[in-house]
């Protein structure tokens, strides 16, 4: 399939280019797709699940439900703590306002 290129138009050089990097697309998800079959059918033979071997992380590409250890302690209350991460919690924002230092209420 030759294609004369000092034929073309630039507006049917920009559609061959749209079309080629469409197709190109299609043949890497293709490609993808048999790896993926392969892969599955040989865990399966093998007793296996593909979750079981590679985890779900892969998946999703971030890690949900992941406990961040606490950073920060109330010391007028010490059963509430905070972990850096997200809205500062009242308690915090009163100790600062009263003139504690974020140093002050760490753990």
């Amino acid at each position: 399939m030759a294609i004369n290129l000092g034929e073309l138009s630039p507006e049917q050089l920009n559609e061959l280019i749209v079309k080629a990097e469409q197709q190109k697309k299609k043949i890497h998800r293709e490609r993808i797709n048999d790896v993926r079959r392969k892969l599955t059918a040989q865990a399966k033979a093998e007793g296996y699940t593909i979750e079981e071997l590679f985890g779900t992380a892969g998946r999703s590409g971030r890690k949900t439900g992941t406990k961040v250890p606490p950073k920060y302690r109330n010391p007028a209350d010490p059963s509430q703590t905070w972990s850096g991460r997200g809205k500062r919690p009242n308690w915090f924002k009163d100790a600062l306002a009263k003139g504690k230092k974020e140093s002050d209420l760490a753990i």
